[in-house]
């Protein structure tokens, strides 16, 4: 168990916090039924991006992060790579236009082309329908946190973990992109699990449909 998971969990016996989320056979058949969705049409989108990122960019067509989800625990995602194959060597010489423990850039130079068709449309988080379909994630939930975020956590952060991480969640529908203040993060995630319900998922997972069809606060 790595250091953050065990903090977390930690916290968690000596607060006996339970998310009810985290016990709903409901959401859970939400999640499978979504994923499965979400999967087919991966399958069918899948060869026409794989074509458009290779013809973009050299590297590979994922980007692969390990991120943290319920109670700390470590999992990876993949999405389709929307930035230069050296992202990450060179954040340093990118502004960082979001406050706290987030990283934003309207105009990142390090997104490609066909990045930003990706980002734009969402279609680059398809890949993460696999992790909601084996419960790493949930169609719905907080957004999941990087090592670099984790580690600089104040103890009130931790309080996100308590439930999976979500494709979509409070931050989808409520400026995507455009939020760029960690503080508001949390506490959008936070409202989230004071308002969960199946049904207030539901009406997330409309307003996201709504958003990304939009366009809106995605870059």
């Amino acid at each position: 168990m790595k250091a953050p998971e065990r903090i977390y969990m930690a916290q968690t016996l000596i607060q006996h916090r339970l998310h009810p989320s985290t016990r709903s056979w409901l959401k859970r058949g939400l999640d499978l039924l979504g994923s499965l969705a979400g999967l087919m049409i991966l399958a069918v989108i899948f060869v026409p991006l794989v074509i458009a990122i290779r013809l973009d960019s050299r590297g590979p067509i994922f980007y692969t992060q390990e991120r943290y989800g319920l109670h700390g625990k470590i999992f990876r995602i993949r999405k389709f790579r929307s930035m230069v194959l050296n992202a990450d060597e060179i954040k340093h010489l990118v502004d960082n236009e979001a406050n706290g423990l987030i990283f934003k850039n309207r105009n990142d130079p390090r997104i490609t082309r066909v990045g930003r068709f990706l980002r734009k449309t969402s279609l680059d988080e398809f890949p993460q329908f696999w992790n909601v379909f084996v419960g790493d994630m949930s169609l719905v939930g907080t957004r999941p946190p990087t090592h670099d975020e984790v580690a600089r956590y104040e103890p009130h952060h931790w309080n996100r973990l308590d439930v999976k991480p979500g494709i979509t969640g409070e931050w989808q529908v409520h400026g995507r992109s455009a939020v760029l203040d960690f503080e508001q993060v949390v506490q959008l995630d936070l409202r989230y699990q004071q308002r969960w319900s199946v049904v207030y998922d539901l009406l997330l997972i409309v307003r996201t449909l709504k958003v990304v069809l939009n366009g809106q606060g995605a870059y």
